[in-house]
């Protein structure tokens, strides 16, 4: 256990088809063989760890510049960051009380594009920056060649990045707070296991975007890297929650808006 606080920053909202994130959420019938699909509203979150051995952020978010040009079109278009330009990552800080250069540490739970756009701002710094290896590697295969996903922009992540590389499935680098390895949505995905004085979390990230997810209902097949891997990790996620009694922190749930922007101690 640590005796430390944990701050959720709202990063904004993507707007995208609920087939994306849900397989067959809206799916045509005999009886309604027209049916019209409404896009949904996704936050985007990052976290603040005020823990005894630094400040660690988690994620940095979408680049502000998503809707300018930054993102590809087609994934702009299909995955729309409505008001990225109205969430940098150093404005979204002062918000809760943090500056940028407040930051010791920061933690990756994967390099897509609304999760790694912010790292521009820890480029050149001595911060070292956690991701796991299999991420790494296949962000930059993805973004370089026409094969892997295209959920990742080079620029991103392409800079003078004091890179911690996490290579084991389940490590410790801070007292009380746990790496996970947790492939399907993305290949190197990183949970958290934060073991605070009276309440443990486990930072699902994208492997449950929402509590459907830790039911067993999979994403859609556009977010699943390896589907087998997602089941796994999703069967890891339940055994954690049941044996810490855990709350779950999802990657993208409006539905805990409230209770992430409140925090934990």
């Amino acid at each position: 256990m640590v005796e430390a606080t944990v701050r959720g920053v709202h990063r904004g909202t993507i707007l995208s088809d609920p087939n994306f994130h849900v397989e067959a959420h809206t799916a045509a019938s005999a009886s309604e063989p027209t049916v019209e699909v409404e896009r949904t509203a996704e936050p985007v979150y990052s976290f603040v760890i005020d823990h005894p051995e630094g400040t660690i952020l988690v994620d940095t978010g979408s680049h502000p510049a998503a809707g300018e040009g930054h993102w590809p079109a087609p994934l702009y278009d299909a995955f729309e960051h409505v008001d990225a330009d109205e969430h940098p990552l150093d404005a979204d800080l002062e918000r809760i009380g943090y500056a940028v250069s407040d930051i010791d540490y920061v933690v990756q739970t994967h390099l897509h594009v609304d999760h790694a756009g912010g790292l521009h701002h820890f480029a050149g710094t001595d911060v070292p920056v956690f991701v796991h290896e299999g991420e790494l590697q296949f962000a930059y295969f993805s973004a370089a060649t026409n094969e892997g996903s295209s959920g990742y922009v080079q620029a991103d992540f392409d800079h003078d990045i004091d890179w911690r590389v996490v290579s084991h499935h389940r490590t410790e680098y801070f007292d009380g707070v746990e790496f996970l390895h947790l492939p399907g949505h993305a290949p190197g995905l990183l949970g958290l296991l934060v073991h605070l004085e009276d309440e443990t979390l486990l930072f699902a990230s994208d492997v449950a975007e929402f509590p459907v997810h830790l039911e067993g209902v999979p994403q859609g097949a556009g977010l699943l890297h390896d589907r087998q891997a997602w089941e796994d990790s999703v069967a890891r996620l339940r055994d954690l929650q049941r044996r810490h009694d855990a709350t779950v922190i999802y990657g993208h749930d409006p539905d805990q808006r409230e209770e992430i922007a409140e925090g934990w101690e």
